[in-house]
């Protein structure tokens, strides 16, 4: 399952302080990285704390003392902690943290939604969007190798209940290939008491927003890094994922994009309307941070209409994927026409029959400047 993915690939990077607290849809990440910690199969701290806010804070604790940190959380858990977010980035500190998206409250609702981690936008976290329990293991691995070059924290979103309660087959890499791509951490600059430096000081407006600066450069070359770090995995053992995934659209005349597991319906679909005469393909972003504006210009840009399906909603506005798609296209002298769709909130099921009525609204490029749908399942569409 997504939830045991995540603890072996813990385990597999040696993350050498886990700090738990229990939230569904996450708790059997934790509870795994508990068993192993407890057999002494996998080496590490393992910190029992009182709540998520209290969680990040011994991650935060643990990685400027050293430690390789990680821990694990869901929606509500996850709100408890921006405070921590944003000195866990600020601090330029890489520690890596699987979020399960799971929709937030009130009322209560325990199933998939991603407005939980897109509403830690800006605290300097990267975002990676994964579709695969596989895909799951392996970018904790690369995130921890990307965050302790650029020195920022990392969060690995997986749907809640589509992957992290659901079974499938991955392969869990040898160690000793793991431990020649990822070395041991070891920081230049690190709370020691054989060489006391001050860190996270009060900072005055001379130095602050320099220090800022230096958070945004290291974001934005996170995207090479990315790159690179895949492409390595990729040579030691055959699996790629990159910024983006382009699925089938070369020469498409409608392009939808998604994320996450809406992905992998959108791919059967996209395989059935092709083979019916559809000119149609799929843009998957995996990095929502950094945002990979120059793969969608490239990717979409050639599109006559773009379709964003969003499993979120910024209040009073519109689906957050959509509202940075639309930002990264507009200036192309012959920008494609963007449609955005919100589906699939709570959890709500988004069927293969809902995708295809996206894409023909898509496709058709003549839909009201605002226009209400309601799909068969997915729920309230709305078009602009």
């Amino acid at each position: 399952m997504g939830n045991h993915a995540a603890a072996y690939g813990a385990k597999l990077a040696k993350a050498e302080v886990v700090a738990a607290y229990p939230i569904t849809p996450q708790t059997q990440t934790v509870e795994k990285i508990s068993e192993m910690v407890a057999s002494g199969e996998m080496q590490a701290e393992f910190i029992k704390v009182e709540s998520e806010h209290s969680a990040m804070a011994a991650c935060i604790g643990a990685s400027a003392a050293g430690a390789r940190a990680f821990t694990a959380t869901s929606s509500q858990g996850l709100a408890l902690m921006h405070e921590l977010l944003h000195w866990a980035g600020g601090a330029r500190l890489p520690i890596v943290m699987t979020n399960v998206n799971r929709a937030m409250a009130p009322g209560w609702n325990i199933w998939s939604e991603q407005t939980d981690s897109l509403a830690q936008r800006d605290t300097g976290w990267m975002q990676i969007y994964c579709e695969s329990n596989q895909e799951v293991l392996d970018t904790i691995i690369q995130s921890f190798k990307v965050s302790e070059k650029v020195l920022l924290p990392t969060m690995i979103c997986l749907d809640g209940f589509s992957l992290s309660h659901t079974y499938e087959i991955v392969d869990v890499p040898d160690q000793q290939l793991i431990d020649s791509y990822l070395p041991s951490f070891d920081p230049e600059y690190k709370l020691d008491v054989d060489n006391p430096q001050t860190f996270g000081a009060m900072n005055s407006p001379d130095w602050y927003y320099e220090m800022r600066y230096q958070i945004h450069r290291a974001m934005v070359e996170a995207k090479s890094l990315i790159i690179e770090a895949n492409k390595e995995f990729d040579e030691i053992f055959g699996r790629s994922y990159g910024l983006v995934e382009n699925y089938r659209c070369e020469d498409a005349e409608t392009i939808i994009i998604a994320s996450g597991t809406i992905a992998s319906t959108a791919k059967d679909v996209i395989d059935t309307m092709i083979r019916n005469g559809t000119s149609v393909g799929l843009l998957r972003i995996r990095s929502f941070r950094p945002f990979p504006e120059e793969e969608i210009r490239e990717i979409a840009g050639k599109a006559k209409n773009v379709g964003v399906i969003d499993r979120n909603i910024s209040f009073g506005h519109e689906g957050v994927f959509f509202t940075e798609t639309k930002a990264s296209l507009y200036d192309l002298p012959e920008h494609p026409k963007a449609f955005g769709f919100i589906a699939g909130l709570g959890g709500r099921d988004v069927t293969p029959e809902d995708i295809e009525d996206m894409i023909r609204i898509t496709a058709s490029g003549d839909a009201d400047e605002v226009t209400w749908y309601k799909l068969k399942d997915a729920g309230v569409v709305v078009t602009k």
